[in-house]
């Protein structure tokens, strides 16, 4: 599966581009379908990031995979829905199909890694849609039907019953079951998540997957699984040969609900040691529910934002999202690692604001209020103290960073953009403002 794996404790290094809260996931591929709205979903009182329609500068129609989409069926005022329209505008980019990007490059790098490692083995898709079912996204992974990841505070719904991708996991069903043994996914997520300098809340993955017959392992004189994991590891050691060079690697033993047993790769780079990949050997529940009983498989996923950070040395991750010529002409097709020069650097701005919380306040709904106001000039949302009162009333202080990454931001500007944030928090969130 295509793992963005999460899991449900994130990784300790502050580098790491992975949600603060979900499981460790891979990446699946389903047809876009009509949308019901028949059954409830939950809000959070009533925080939909939508609240503030931007209909001027939003495209009001998209084709995705294919697929004709218009905002009015992913962007909605009902309860079953949380997509913003700042979200709706970055469906279709795909950044990672713009051979002159950094996650274009880097994708186009991994592609020559299999190309030439496994000569026409390996399908390429990278133009799946990424609205899926729930199904897709969460049960044919085998996330357990209570995680935290299913949640509205983590991700996307169009309505109950149907998300936007948060991991390329959620094609690796469909592709299974559709005759697909040897194939990458690549294509934007999307999870609700904290404001830094290494979070976004639409990111890029690729899952890699490998099935094996009998004829593969019988005559290896291991066993079916000891098989796969020792051509996994021999397969991506190779991979971070090539993205890296000669570096030192070693395994870590970890969890994931879709593999077992599973691991994380790590490599020591730039004096310390980081994770590349998350991966292991397939569920054998999920290659029975796609009809593949006598086989076994690998997987693998990683992020491409987090690579290409440390590839190219990109301090942010918002720039990934720039148009500005200062940024997208450092890059050409075919350069892997070609270090980006900062054109600017800009000083910020920091605006502090204070509330009582209530029992349903989550720091994410938060960020999605912050966003949908301030959009890419919110550098940082962080907790910088936090005390309970003798009444048993919590009070958090939020510190808010404002910054351009490509000019100077006026004190109006910034003033402007927090009083609309204090009336949005005060008002969507339920909080007392102190």
């Amino acid at each position: 599966m295509a793992l963005s794996f999460a899991k449900s404790t994130f990784f300790s290094n502050p580098t790491s581009y992975f949600p603060k809260n979900g499981i460790r996931r891979f990446g699946f591929f389903v047809p876009f379908s009509s949308f019901s709205t028949s059954s409830q979903f939950p809000a959070v009182d009533g925080v939909h990031g939508h609240t503030k329609r931007q209909s001027s500068v939003v495209a009001s129609a998209l084709e995705l995979g294919g697929v004709k989409i218009s905002k009015d069926e992913i962007v909605r005022d009902d309860p079953t829905n949380n997509i913003p329209d700042t979200i709706f505008a970055k469906l279709g980019m795909q950044l990672h199909r713009r051979n002159q990007h950094p996650l274009g490059i880097l994708k186009n790098a991994i592609y020559d890694y299999f190309d030439t490692n496994y000569p026409d083995k390996f399908d390429k898709f990278d133009d799946l849609c990424p609205i899926v079912s729930v199904r897709q996204n969460f049960d044919e992974v085998l996330v357990p039907a209570d995680h935290v990841s299913r949640s509205y505070n983590d991700t996307y719904y169009v309505d109950s019953q149907t998300v936007l991708r948060c991991h390329t996991s959620a094609h690796q069903a469909e592709l299974l079951r559709n005759g697909h043994t040897h194939f990458l996914v690549t294509g934007d997520v999307y999870r609700r998540d904290s404001i830094d300098s290494t979070h976004y809340p639409v990111f890029h993955q690729m899952e890699g997957v490998r099935v094996f017959d009998p004829n593969d392992w019988e005559g290896s004189g291991t066993d079916a699984t000891s098989h796969a994991a020792e051509d996994l590891k021999k397969c991506l050691e190779g991979l971070a040969r090539h993205l890296f060079g000669g570096v030192e690697m070693r395994w870590v033993d970890t969890y994931f609900p879709f593999t077992n047993p599973s691991f994380e790769l790590e490599i020591y780079f730039q004096d310390q040691w980081m994770e590349v990949l998350g991966c292991g050997v397939t569920e054998q529940e999920i290659l029975k529910r796609s009809g593949k009983t006598d086989n076994v498989a690998w997987a693998f996923g990683l992020g491409l934002e987090r690579l290409a950070m440390v590839l190219f040395d990109i301090p942010d991750i918002r720039l990934f999202w720039s148009t500005d010529e200062r940024f997208t002409s450092q890059f050409s097709s075919s350069r892997l690692g070609l270090k980006f020069k900062p054109f600017s650097k800009y000083p910020p701005c920091y605006k502090d604001m204070s509330f009582w919380i209530s029992d349903s306040f989550t720091e994410n709904n938060l960020c999605e209020v912050v966003r949908g106001i301030a959009g890419d000039l919110a550098e940082e949302v962080k907790l910088i103290d936090n005390f309970t009162n003798k009444k048993g009333m919590t009070s958090h202080c939020y510190r808010i960073a404002y910054r351009s990454m490509e000019r100077s931001l006026t004190d109006e500007e910034i003033n402007d953009l927090q009083w609309k944030v204090r009336e949005q928090v005060e008002n969507k969130l339920k909080v007392v403002l102190r």
